[in-house]
């Protein structure tokens, strides 16, 4: 294939297939490891599919030119006729260079997709700690990961899975690597790992099986010693080993990195001991814990380590997470810790901070947690450490509007969505939307928007961004009022209890009399009710931050009252 001219029908043809630079592209086609299927429309037509035509063909003449004169027939034949596969691959190639990359270095590792095809299968733990079986070092190590996560990969890209699911397989195999590390480390210092029984806890995203694909990976360690052993060297056996997984999966060797783990949401952050015994953690969280830290630990789960000491973690802690709504000044701590996270974004950046920034993924996660810890110490249905699980949950037992919760579902998945896809581009560890044309064209491509891709990505998330602020405000307040108005038969809403827990939890003292108050002013087909609906969301967070939220709630009813209609 000739370089073509700007008014050639090949330079048409790639231009209408989504190459932004048809010239070059008609050079890669030329290459000789593509002679076989560079005129295949087929092939054509699967590169225009992707979020990058142009990125998937050059990762494609890369991948071709790596293999060996034996194997390219191979990839070749499956360019032409096997459709998933190849969707799959070039998906892959379009949308992220870093694992284009690691195709170049591994030029055999494209087969793992044929791996999960067969039976069009999701893998799970067991699946990824069988493909993680052979590594023995952190270089082997990183091989295998990305291989995995190729596969990963290559499904989500491709629609086969959800965001929720390509979440829930980046946790699996998060774990699967952290069995792996520590299997390495153990093997590198057995005697340390017959003197200690150490369990690994995960925390945040890992630990709600909802997991980015470049992400910290928060950890807790809990260490005993083992029969025989004095507790002292145990302890320190035990921190060793812990140590040497944090550096397996956190260096940086010729494979690169996997992920930093991070044990700083353990008792007394950087400055408290890597490793706790099970009675060091329940003296802390008994005694000085913060209400912050109670609700990391809503998403505490033992993935590595020793299974029963992990057990026993999980089983001890997890009542103390569902007290801690009964803690003074619950709700304002959470609230506050929350506003604190939104101050310290930089100003340049806070119009495209798709996690932390106002509208974000963190205030539907802090409005979802803070809604599980009230409610959750009297319905277990709630005790979820994956947001949409919990979302689902607060909706079903009337905690959450259903039409609330349908529109944070929505938005909660396609910021997750837009996350996973810029992340994926070159697997760094990133929130913010791009600025630059090119990237917000492929991150709007990648995420099923070809008319107008950039256009269309900025409008979808703006709206979303705007739904979740606004519901944000009011998700607390608003099933305060279904508790007490007249619902279409069907709706579920907040039993008294559960609203007198919310409204306890909000500092009011007398929650039978507050919510008589609400029934009153709410009530009823009246404009007047109806403008009350509106302003009591809002008011009630403002009494609620007051001196006397009782007074407050009173003393507006008798104004309410006085002014009549």
């Amino acid at each position: 294939m000739t370089v073509p001219g700007r008014r050639s029908s090949t330079f048409i043809r790639l231009l209408r297939s989504g190459f932004t630079d048809p010239s070059t592209a008609a050079r890669l086609l030329d290459a000789d490891a593509l002679a076989a299927v560079r005129a295949d429309p087929v092939l054509l037509d699967a590169l225009g599919a992707t979020a990058d035509p142009d990125l998937a063909l050059l990762g494609l003449v890369r991948l071709a030119e790596a293999q060996t004169p034996e194997e390219l027939p191979r990839l070749l034949d499956t360019l032409v006729s096997a459709k998933p596969l190849r969707d799959r691959l070039l998906g892959v190639l379009g949308a992220s260079e870093a694992l284009a990359d690691h195709l170049a270095r591994h030029p055999r590792d494209w087969q793992a997709l044929v791996t999960y095809e067969a039976a069009d299968l999701h893998p799970g733990l067991a699946e990824f700690e069988q493909g993680l079986a052979d590594a023995d070092d952190p270089v082997t190590l990183r091989v295998a990961y990305r291989r995995c996560l190729l596969s990963i990969a290559a499904r989500d890209v491709c629609g086969t899975t959800d965001v929720a699911q390509a979440a829930a397989e980046l946790a699996d195999l998060a774990t699967a690597t952290l069995r792996a590390a520590l299997r390495i480390a153990a093997a590198a210092a057995p005697e340390d790992a017959r003197q200690c029984r150490l369990a690994v806890i995960a925390m945040g995203k890992c630990g709600g099986n909802e997991l980015n694909y470049v992400s910290d990976v928060d950890v807790i360690f809990v260490g005993e010693a083992a029969p025989g052993t004095d507790e002292g060297k145990g302890i320190q056996a035990a921190t060793r080993l812990a140590s040497h997984l944090m550096r397996i999966c956190s260096e940086t060797t010729v494979e690169g990195t996997i992920w930093p783990v991070d044990a700083n949401l353990r008792p007394e952050g950087r400055n408290g001991p890597l490793v706790r015994t099970l009675a060091s953690h329940l003296a802390y969280y008994q005694r000085w814990a913060k209400t912050w830290e109670f609700q990391a630990l809503l998403k505490a789960r033992a993935v590595a380590g020793d299974e029963e000491l992990g057990a026993e973690y999980i089983a001890a802690i997890s009542p103390l997470v569902w007290q801690a709504a009964e803690r003074e000044n619950f709700v304002a701590d959470v609230q506050k810790m929350r506003r604190r996270v939104v101050d310290n974004i930089p100003a340049a950046q806070i119009d495209r901070e798709l996690k932390l920034g106002p509208g974000g993924l963190r205030d539907v996660e802090f409005a979802v947690q803070l809604l599980q810890l009230v409610h959750g110490r009297s319905d277990a249905t709630l005790h979820s450490g994956s947001t949409l699980d919990a979302l689902h949950a607060l909706a079903a037992g009337g905690y959450v509007g259903r039409a609330d919760a349908a529109q944070l579902n929505d938005a909660y998945r396609f910021l997750r969505s837009m996350e996973h896809r810029i992340q994926l581009y070159r697997l760094r560890r990133t929130h913010l939307v791009p600025e630059d044309e090119a990237d917000l064209r492929r991150l709007g491509r990648s995420m099923g928007l070809r008319t107008e891709p950039v256009a269309e990505l900025n409008k979808a998330w703006r709206r979303h961004a705007s739904a979740v602020r606004r519901l944000h405000e009011k998700l607390f307040y608003r099933p305060l009022l279904d508790a007490v108005a007249q619902l279409t038969p069907g709706e579920t809403r907040l039993s008294p209890r559960a609203a007198g827990q919310r409204l306890e939890a909000l500092g009011y003292a007398d929650p039978v009399s507050a919510l008589r108050h609400l029934e009153a002013l709410a009530s009823g087909v009246s404009r007047k009710a109806a403008i009350q609906r509106t302003l009591l969301p809002v008011m009630l967070g403002w009494f609620a931050d007051s001196a006397d939220p009782d007074a407050g709630l009173l003393n507006f009813r008798k104004v309410s009252d006085a002014l009549g209609k």
